[in-house]
């Protein structure tokens, strides 16, 4: 079975916008931090995914393999958030799943994309 380059990139895709809808609305509507103000915790949550979306939208290697290790950062969050906190562990388990979905996309798209061409 030969699976396209371009459906893990895909893959990859729909886990970055995922993950990026489920951080704003988790910080802005679903449930915000009573203890920090809600444009820091927008900064602190959405800007690194935002350092590597040109490269990642445009299909290049090296940033795809960057969103991959940046997508760790979130897998860490979501699993310390989802045993800490149990009245967030839907929201929790999602950002789970969505960076999980970035990280995997990402990771085979750059190892088969670079046996194409």
């Amino acid at each position: 079975m030969n699976i396209k380059p371009s459906y893990y990139h895909a893959f990859a895709v729909a886990g970055f916008l995922g993950l990026f809808a489920l951080l704003m609305l988790w910080n802005t509507v679903l449930a915000p931090s009573p203890r920090f103000p809600v444009a820091l915790m927008l900064v602190i949550t959405v800007i690194p995914l935002l350092l590597n979306m040109r490269g990642l939208l445009d299909r290049k290697p090296k940033s795809c393999a960057w969103m991959a290790y940046i997508s760790l950062i979130y897998f860490i969050h979501g699993s310390i958030e989802a045993y800490a906190n149990v009245s967030e562990r839907f929201y929790a388990s999602l950002e789970i799943l969505l960076s999980l979905m970035l990280f995997f996309g990402a990771t085979f798209y750059v190892r088969f994309a670079g046996k194409q061409g």
